[in-house]
C-alpha cells in the first residue's frame, strides 16, 4: 500500500513539477501582451490534440491529466488574449471612426459656412464689380470723346505739315501746267510749271514719290520736244503792219500795158523809095500825134473814201491773222495774209520802199508755222492727284465710331 501511494505521489509531484513550467510559459506568453497569429493558434491546438491521453507505464511514466489541463489553460489564455485583442482593435477602430465622423461633420459644417460666406462675398463682389464697370464705361466714353477730339486735332496738324503742303503745291503747279498747255497752248509756261513741281517733290526726299517724278520728267521732255512758236513776236509784227497800212502810197491810175510798136528805118536802096517815103512821113507825124494800142480795162484812181475802206480791209485781214495765231488756225492765217498782200500789190505804189517792205514782211510772216502737236494728257497729273487724295484727304476724314459710323 505504501508503494502505491509512493508511486501515485511521485507522478503527481512530477505532474505538478511539469505543470509549473507550463503555467510559467502561459504566464510568460500572457505577460508579453503580444497577440498570437492564427498559425500559432492552430499549432497550439494541434499540439494539444496530438498529446496522448495515456501512455504505457512501461514506456514513460508521464501523467496525462496534468498535460491536458495545462494545454486547455494555455488555449483558454490564448483565446482570451485573441478576444481581448479583437475587442481592443474594435474599440480602437470604433473610436477612430467616431473621431473621423466628428471631424467630417466639423469639416462639413465649416464647408457649409464657407459656402455661405463665399456666396455673400460673391454677391458683394459682383455688386462692386457692376458698379465699377458702370463707372469704367462712363470713363471710357469720356476718354473716347477726348481721343476723338485729339485725333481730329492731330489730323489737322498733320494736314498742315510743310511736307504735305509741298506735295499739294506740286499738285497745283501740275494742274496749272495743264491749263496753260491746253487752254493757252503756252508750252514754255507749262514746262516751267512742271519743273517747279518736280523741284517741290524733290525737296520731300521721299523714295515713294519716285514714280511721280519719273512721269513728271517724261512730261517735261515731251513738252520740250514741241515746236516753239513765238506767238507774241508774230502778233507784234502783225500789229506793226496794221499801223503801217495808213502810210502806204497809193498807186496812180492803172492802165494796161501798150502793145509794142516796131520802129521803122529808111533803107539805102533806091528801089525802096516808096517805102522809105512812107517811113519818113510816119516818123515826121509821130512828133505831132502819138497813139498806143492797149488791150485791157483801166483801173481809175481811188477816192479818199475808197482809200479808207481799203486800209480798213487790210487791217481786218491782219487782225484775222492775229486771231488765227492764237487759235493755231494755219489755213486761215495764210489766207488772210495772202489777201492782204494781193490788195497791197494792186492798190499801192510798188515802186515805193514802204510798199516793198510791207509786202516783203507779209511774205515772211506767211511762211511762219503757227500749228504744233501737243500732248493730249500729262502722265504725272493723275498720279499726283491720287497721291494727294491718299495722303491728305484721308487724314481729315471723320473718325468712324459706334455712334457715328463712317
Amino acid at each position: 500500500m505504501t508503494d502505491k501511494k509512493t508511486n501515485n505521489d511521485t507522478p503527481a509531484e512530477n505532474g505538478a513539477a511539469d505543470a509549473k513550467p507550463t503555467n510559467k510559459q502561459g504566464q510568460a506568453s500572457a505577460n508579453t501582451g503580444k497577440p498570437q497569429t492564427s498559425a500559432q493558434k492552430e499549432a497550439e491546438k494541434k499540439t494539444a490534440n496530438t498529446t496522448p491521453k495515456s501512455a504505457p507505464a512501461a514506456d514513460k511514466p508521464t501523467p496525462a491529466p496534468a498535460e491536458k489541463k495545462s494545454g486547455s489553460k494555455t488555449g483558454a489564455i490564448a483565446i482570451a488574449l485573441v478576444i481581448a485583442l479583437g475587442a481592443g482593435l474594435y474599440y480602437h477602430g470604433h473610436q477612430q471612426t467616431q473621431t473621423q465622423n466628428a471631424q467630417m461633420a466639423a469639416l462639413q459644417q465649416q464647408l457649409t459656412s464657407m459656402k455661405a460666406t463665399l456666396a455673400a462675398s460673391q454677391q458683394e463682389t459682383l455688386g462692386k464689380v457692376e458698379q465699377s464697370l458702370h463707372g469704367t464705361d462712363v470713363s471710357i466714353t469720356q476718354q473716347e470723346k477726348s481721343i476723338q477730339g485729339l485725333q481730329l486735332a492731330l489730323a489737322e496738324m498733320k494736314g498742315r505739315r510743310p511736307n504735305d503742303w509741298l506735295l499739294a503745291e506740286a499738285d497745283y503747279l501740275v494742274k496749272m501746267a495743264g491749263r496753260k498747255l491746253w487752254l493757252e497752248h503756252d508750252v514754255v509756261s507749262a514746262t516751267v510749271l512742271l519743273e517747279s513741281a518736280d523741284n517741290r517733290i524733290a525737296e520731300l526726299n521721299d523714295p515713294s514719290l519716285t514714280p511721280v517724278r519719273k512721269a513728271m520728267n517724261t512730261d517735261i521732255t515731251a513738252l520740250k520736244s514741241v515746236a516753239r512758236i513765238d506767238r507774241d513776236g508774230l502778233v507784234l509784227r502783225l500789229t506793226s503792219l496794221q499801223e503801217q497800212v495808213a502810210k502806204l502810197p497809193l498807186a496812180n491810175a492803172i492802165m494796161p500795158e501798150a502793145e509794142a510798136v516796131e520802129e521803122t528805118t529808111v533803107s539805102t536802096s533806091v528801089d525802096d523809095w516808096k517805102t522809105n517815103l512812107m517811113t519818113s512821113l510816119q516818123n515826121f507825124s509821130d512828133h505831132f500825134i502819138t497813139y498806143r494800142k492797149r488791150d485791157g480795162s483801166v483801173i481809175p484812181l481811188l477816192s479818199p473814201k475808197q482809200d479808207f475802206y481799203l486800209q480798213e480791209n487790210i487791217k481786218s485781214k491782219l487782225e484775222t491773222a492775229i486771231k488765227a495765231v492764237y487759235r493755231e488756225e494755219g489755213e486761215l492765217y495764210s489766207k488772210s495774209l495772202t489777201m492782204a498782200k494781193d490788195w497791197a500789190q494792186q492798190f499801192y505804189n510798188q515802186d515805193a520802199p514802204e510798199t516793198q517792205s510791207f509786202i516783203k514782211t507779209l511774205d515772211q510772216l506767211a511762211g511762219e508755222g503757227i500749228e504744233a502737236s501737243y500732248p493730249t494728257r500729262l502722265q504725272s497729273q493723275p498720279l499726283i492727284t491720287d497721291l494727294i487724295s491718299e495722303r491728305l484727304r484721308n487724314q481729315v476724314k471723320p473718325i468712324s465710331t459706334e455712334e457715328n459710323p463712317a
